[in-house]
C-alpha cells in the first residue's frame, strides 16, 4: 500500500469469478440473501458468502467482495421499507454508519492479506458462534 489507496494483493487472482456462473444461480443467491436481510437483518456475510463459496465454488475473497457490493442496494431497499413504517432510528443508524465505514476499510485491508484457508476457518467459527449465541438467547 504505497499511497494508501490500494489494497495489498499477496495472492494470485482466483481461477473462478462470478462471471463463470449462470445469472440464474447468482440471482437465486441474491434473492435468498435479500429476503433474509429484510426479514432477519442478515444477508451479505451470513447468507451470500456461504452460498457463493459452497454452492457456486467461488473463492472466499471474491464472495466477500461480492456480498459487500450487494450491501448498498439491499440496505436501500430495507431502509425504504422500515423507514416508511417509522422504524429507523436515525441517530443509531448514523452512529453505526460512522463505525461501519471505518471498520469496513480495516476489514477489507485485512481480507486482502489473510490466507484463504484461515479466512474460511475464521468465518466458519464466527458463524458457529453467532448461531450458538442466537439459540442460547431468550
Amino acid at each position: 500500500m504505497a499511497n494508501g489507496s490500494t489494497l495489498p494483493s499477496p495472492n494470485p487472482a482466483p481461477s473462478l469469478s462470478l462471471r463463470d456462473f449462470s445469472i440464474a444461480r447468482i440471482t437465486a443467491v441474491g434473492v435468498l440473501g435479500g429476503v433474509l436481510s429484510g426479514l432477519l437483518g442478515v444477508g451479505g456475510g451470513v447468507i451470500m458468502v456461504p452460498l457463493l463459496v459452497l454452492w457456486l465454488g467461488i473463492d472466499q475473497r471474491v464472495a466477500h467482495a461480492a456480498s459487500l457490493g450487494a450491501i448498498i442496494p439491499i440496505s436501500v431497499a430495507g431502509i425504504a421499507t422500515y423507514g416508511a413504517a417509522g422504524e429507523v432510528d436515525v441517530a443509531v443508524a448514523a452512529a453505526l454508519i460512522v463505525g461501519a465505514i471505518a471498520g469496513a476499510r480495516l476489514g477489507a485491508i485485512a481480507l486482502a492479506g489473510i490466507d484463504p484457508h484461515r479466512l474460511q476457518a475464521v468465518f466458519g467459527v464466527f458463524l458457529v458462534l453467532v448461531a450458538a449465541s442466537m439459540v442460547a438467547l431468550p
